[in-house]
């Protein structure tokens, strides 16, 4: 029997992984072939996708993207023995995209079935949680902190500290929560990770946990995301079974369970107080801090709020040491960053990469330029309250101080090309709308200056006194980056700024009157 291996990624699916499959089972069948499939996660080259490997005394050979109509071309080709092929990249380990990154979190993506703890051991998991439970809690935290980990999520904030007041907090009662409620545009690493390797995630949280003192966890995500939903269920399941969840974690006394809570969708539940109200069963607007969800969280009590990718890295990290992991980087910025490529790009996905490389370096070598082969023009990271940066910009180094210093913010590490044809008047104006949208409405400057926003960018493009409509912009974006009470408003005024900064003749309603370059 033959085994394949096929991602059941919504991106995959997306791409028609289950034709491919249809097809594959279909041929097979008719050649008298025996195929053992193995679904998996993506292992993030999406523009590969649906990426069929299949096992061969050499190791697992790539072919890619695979449709169902090259199905029965592969099979001419010896595609059970790993045969020549237009579509075969070879070992994906050893195909460039894949070679020259640093795999830390998603080193099993894509190469594991995702509900098997056997395979999840086999692959090295675990481990981290093996020396984790035969450490004191003040020690893990020592650990986290000599790491460098900071939240994933976009605000970088030190993962130790935030670990450390959780644990010396006193509560009958603590919480780990996972903030898998991933909302940013051109953003997929969350759900990649849930769907590819959901036992890394699962062990991660159960670290927190017996760092903090925590016996129960919530990972809260969003109504949009069923697969990563399934995948964490089944996980949750396998992982109880095989005694890393429950009352007694591989009997070392130890109690820690989890369970996956699914929001609306809303936008401002990806704040952390907000998906907390969300969590309580109430509805989703920001709580004014302090008090910290550090000292009084979930149901009052004190809680860790970590992204996923936060609570993912901790695996490594304990599996092979702090100062390993603090290797990688740059300055402040350690370890590695999930950067997702999106946009107007010849190849989308996700690389994982230390801190530190070239924005250029993403656009130019692993994005590949631009998809329509026009010029670049901008780029967006961090989400859809990210700065648009020019080509000026692009030799910004990815890490945190360096992209504040440029006035942008990595947020969770998405990366959104645009080519020349984009308007970023119009994207500043879908930057109020989208904040117009997604406000929860409790504070004045997000709720009202949005809209505001929208009327003053529209008179500005219109050409309807254009400098006084200016002075009036810039005193709304600092009155939302004053006094919104969250990041939502706070964060608005970020890529409306950048756009006026560095593509101000878009604003100019002469400039806009010019009949546009034949496409």
């Amino acid at each position: 029997m033959i085994r394949i291996y096929l991602p059941q990624d919504a991106a995959a699916l997306a791409l028609g992984a289950e034709a491919a499959l249809r097809a594959l089972s279909a041929e097979a069948a008719r050649r008298g072939a025996e195929l053992d499939v193995v679904r998996t996660g993506t292992r993030g080259a999406i523009w590969l996708e649906p990426l069929l490997e299949v096992e061969t005394p050499e190791g697992r050979i790539g072919y890619g993207p695979v449709r169902a109509a090259d199905v029965p071309g592969l099979f001419d080709a010896g595609l059970l023995a790993g045969g020549a092929h237009p579509l075969r990249i070879g070992r994906p380990e050893e195909h460039p995209w894949f070679a020259g990154q640093i795999r830390l979190t998603f080193a099993r993506c894509g190469i594991v079935d995702p509900a098997s703890v056997e395979d999840y051991r086999a692959h090295g998991g675990f481990t981290g949680l093996e020396r984790a439970l035969a450490m004191s809690g003040e020690a893990i935290v020592d650990e986290v902190k000599l790491s460098g980990l900071r939240g994933r999520g976009g605000a970088g904030f030190p993962t130790g500290i935030k670990w450390n007041t959780v644990r010396l907090a006193q509560a009958e009662q603590k919480y780990i929560v996972c903030n898998a409620d991933e909302g940013d545009s051109g953003t997929f690493a969350d759900r990649m990770l849930m769907e590819g390797d959901p036992l890394c995630l699962i062990e991660g949280m159960a670290i927190a946990a017996i760092a903090v003192g925590a016996t129960k966890g919530f990972i809260y995500t969003r109504s949009e995301y069923p697969h990563a939903i399934r995948a964490m269920r089944a996980a949750i399941i396998a992982a109880r079974r095989a005694g890393w969840l429950g009352e007694d974690i591989q009997g070392s006394g130890r109690r820690f369970d989890l369970e996956v809570r699914m929001g609306a969708g809303a936008y401002i539940c990806g704040e952390e107080t907000s998906l907390l109200n969300s969590l309580e069963g109430k509805r989703g607007v920001v709580r004014a801090k302090p008090p910290l969800p550090a000292i009084e969280g979930l149901f009052g009590k004190p809680t860790v709020v970590n992204n996923v990718l936060s609570f993912a890295a901790m695996p490594w990290i304990m599996a092979h040491g702090a100062q390993a992991y603090a290797e990688f980087g740059t300055g402040r910025s350690l370890g590695t960053l999930a950067v997702q490529i999106a946009g107007n790009v010849r190849r989308g996905g996700l690389v994982e990469l230390p801190f530190g490389l070239p924005l250029r370096a993403i656009i130019e070598d692993w994005a590949g330029g631009t998809a329509t082969g026009r010029p670049f023009r901008a780029v967006q990271v961090g989400g859809p309250l990210g700065a648009y940066f020019p080509e000026s910009l692009l030799d910004t180094p990815l890490d945190y101080e360096a992209f504040a210093r440029a006035g942008g913010l990595l947020g969770h590490g998405g990366v959104t090309v645009f080519d020349d044809s984009v308007d970023l008047a119009r994207q500043a104006r879908f930057a109020f709308e989208f904040c117009a949208g997604e406000s929860c409405g409790k504070c004045t400057p997000c709720r009202i200056g949005a809209v505001r926003g929208m009327e003053v960018v529209d008179r500005i493009t219109a050409g309807i006194q254009p400098e006084r409509n200016r002075v009036v912009l810039d005193d709304l974006l600092e009155l939302m980056t004053d006094a919104s009470l969250c990041a939502m408003g706070g964060l608005t005024p970020v890529p409306v700024g950048s756009a006026l900064k560095h593509f101000p003749e878009d604003f100019d309603a002469a400039h806009r009157a010019m009949p546009q370059a034949a496409e």
